[in-house]
């Protein structure tokens, strides 16, 4: 049997009462606070129609602390994006079968009352993207969540008298490493205010308060606090820092080894449907490649590159077919799709078909390439947008950048980019094209770029929205 995360609170807050169990803002909640309020929402779960309960609210100790009361009331929490449209959501949450949702407004109802805590087979329900319609619902199991805490805490400590960063929104698989895990061995979670969350100076000043021992984030968020940090400020209480959820530019290190002067660094790749599946701990030199490897898969981990409809035992590119011991059972309503036996290999056991292309070297390193449909054809010649990217994100002045392959009705497919350039930057698409001239081959550099100050869109669980680029490109 495994051990919810609402039973773990519950252990913690005999143990443990006055330790810190949330900061958030200025506030900290302790262990028998955090308790106490999920009992309370617990009862409150008690009177609503049994089933699945959705949760449309945006992070807060409110929001946690209401998930934890659907857990320990024995109820599945389904976490998509609040920022999705009403409709979609709507959708999200009559597939799921949810019997009640729950925005705001409703994570205050505190009636008194006590229980138990109890199992739940199924604790959440993610989702993917949905970069390409209405997003799948990736139902996650006790057991593999269960395994997945365990390894975070064996190899980040985030037990007692640590402190983990959340940076990532509540629906986020990140928030099962940054927010679950931590509290279900009794860490403390350092919750990011959303209201901040792209406020460069706002956020660096919170960790220098906060100072957490482990940070996760997506390689925008280094990004800005480099930004802020400059050459005065350091985070030396920073003993793991993690990249994930996008490819981390490795010319990008040199102001985090400043700004991170005592921690080890960790390269984590994963996805939604199988959570983490690789880890590369960065060395000294890494800096000076053109792309950070994957690493090694995590124990329990099985993956193989198949091309061809065959497995390739030396190097190459294939896709990434993977089966983790955190993985989902498969999306809900529809449990194949991705999930199935191994295209290759004679067996029972399920895999999922990432569609990511993996690189593997000659020494046995593996790199990711890029989306098997970000592998696309311009001008008759193969191009990895995932590569023209890197190249657009090492030019000088760059803060974002993303490549999307457009429908051309003479040349069939073009190239279009759009870059983020940094505050007070002069890039214009005359030095861009120059720069792209002598590292690109020519089918590879854009026909169009836009170059400007705004973000990049993101999808609701933070990808670039390549999608609304082709989009805009169409009209």
């Amino acid at each position: 049997m495994t051990v919810t995360n609402a039973g773990a609170v519950d252990g913690h807050a005999r143990t443990q009462s006055d330790a810190p169990a949330l900061i958030w803002q200025d506030t900290v909640v302790t262990y028998r606070e955090l308790a106490t309020g999920m009992r309370a929402a617990a009862a409150g779960v008690a009177d609503l129609p049994a089933g699945p309960v959705g949760v449309r609210a945006k992070k807060s100790v409110q929001a946690v602390t209401f998930v934890l009361g659907c857990l320990a009331a024995g109820r599945t929490v389904v976490l998509p994006s609040p920022t999705l449209p009403n409709d979609t959501l709507d959708t999200l949450f009559e597939l799921a079968g949810a019997a009640a949702v729950v925005d705001e407004a409703g994570l205050d109802h505190h009636p008194t009352g006590d229980l138990e805590p109890s199992e739940v087979d199924i604790p959440f329900m993610l989702t993917t993207s949905g970069s390409t319609g209405v997003p799948k619902l990736v139902p996650l199991t006790a057991q593999g969540i269960e395994r997945f805490t365990r390894w975070v805490h064996d190899e980040f400590d985030v037990g007692p008298g640590r402190r983990v960063l959340n940076y990532a929104p509540l629906n986020f698989d990140l928030c099962l490493f940054e927010i679950w895990a931590t509290l279900r061995h009794g860490g403390c979670v350092v919750l990011v205010d959303p209201e901040i969350a792209a406020d460069c100076d706002t956020l660096l000043a919170f960790l220098e308060d906060t100072r957490p021992h482990v940070v996760q984030a997506v390689p925008l968020f280094y990004q800005l606090l480099t930004e802020a940090a400059g050459s005065t400020h350091t985070l030396p209480a920073v003993a793991h820092v993690i990249f994930t959820g996008d490819t981390m530019n490795p010319h990008r290190l040199p102001p985090l080894d400043a700004l991170f002067p005592h921690a080890r660094f960790h390269n984590i790749y994963g996805c939604t449907e199988t959570n983490d599946s690789f880890r590369y701990e960065l060395a000294p030199g890494d800096e000076q490649r053109e792309a950070l490897p994957l690493g090694e898969p995590l124990p329990g981990v099985h993956a193989d590159l198949v091309a061809d409809g065959e497995v390739l035992t030396g190097p190459g590119v294939g896709e990434l077919v993977v089966r983790t011991p955190f993985q989902s059972p498969g999306y809900h309503g529809n449990p194949a799709g991705a999930f199935g036996p191994h295209p290759v290999l004679a067996g029972q056991e399920r895999y999922f078909r990432s569609g990511d292309l993996v690189r593997r070297t000659e020494s046995g390193e593996y790199f990711l390439e890029g989306r098997a449909d970000f592998r696309v054809k311009v001008r008759g010649q193969q191009v990895y947008l995932q590569h023209v990217e890197e190249v657009l994100l090492a030019a000088e002045g760059v803060v974002e950048a993303a490549a999307v392959a457009v429908p051309d009705v003479h040349a069939g497919r073009r190239l279009h980019a759009v870059v983020r350039r940094r505050d007070g930057s002069k890039l214009n698409s005359l030095v861009l094209r120059r720069y792209l001239a002598e590292r690109l081959p020519s089918a590879a550099i854009p026909s169009t770029l836009y170059i400007g100050p705004e973000p990049l869109p993101r999808t609701s669980t933070g990808k670039v929205d390549r999608q609304f680029l082709v989009n805009s490109q169409k009209r």
